[in-house]
């Protein structure tokens, strides 16, 4: 009898030892393939607020209903040479990544930006550092706040692991521009790729 329960104890202490180990293996690998595919999605969606005002057009004189040109010109060659500044910059461009990864609306695990510390185009830091990003000035564009923020989504995976959807938003800051995105990713030849991204919303 106490042979039989000393058997029983042991298998349910195994199968819970190893439902434990199928869980961590699980979440490593989801970690695995959004360290993966990281970069490219950010590449794909950010939004940089530098870039983000219109050209300057002229103004109409009311009057005549004609175009008043005086100082258009000046105003719109000083913009044009500021774009290409951004263009040819080559310091890092800082994004504000939310701390949390989302999972069904509520923030789930804590997003790691560690592997991306050496990135040479991006310069992650977590939003919590800064104000919050509805007080940010979208016109401000030469402090050292974030020119933008990420939010990344879980990644739900097919049964075979080879493909899956995720939701990502990117913004401005400011609250007065955003916009949202659901992203398919697939294993091709053992590295993961975004094939399709499809608009979801826009603020």
């Amino acid at each position: 009898m106490k042979l039989s329960k000393f058997i029983f104890i042991t298998l349910v202490l195994l199968s819970s030892f190893g439902c434990k180990k199928k869980e961590v293996t699980k979440s490593e690998f989801e970690k695995e393939v959004l360290n993966s595919i990281f970069i490219e999605i950010v590449d794909s969606i950010y939004m940089d607020r530098r870039t983000m005002s219109p050209p300057p057009m002229p103004k109409i004189d009311f009057k005549t209903n004609k175009e008043d040109t005086i100082g258009y010109h000046g105003k719109l060659k000083r913009y044009q040479i500021e774009q290409d500044s951004i263009k040819k910059d080559k310091n890092r461009i800082l994004i504000g990544v939310h701390d949390f990864i989302v999972n069904n609306g509520i923030n789930d695990e804590k997003f790691d930006l560690a592997p991306f510390k050496k990135n040479k185009k991006f310069d992650f830091q977590y939003t919590s550092k800064f104000p919050e990003e509805i007080y940010w000035d979208i016109n401000d564009k030469k402090s050292k706040m974030p020119v933008g923020t990420i939010t990344i989504h879980k990644i739900h995976f097919n049964k075979n692991k080879t493909s899956g959807i995720l939701e990502a938003g990117a913004s401005c800051g400011g609250g007065k521009c955003g916009q949202g995105f659901q992203i398919t990713i697939e294993n091709k030849s053992g590295k993961w790729h975004i094939t399709k991204i499809v608009d979801t919303w826009v603020s």
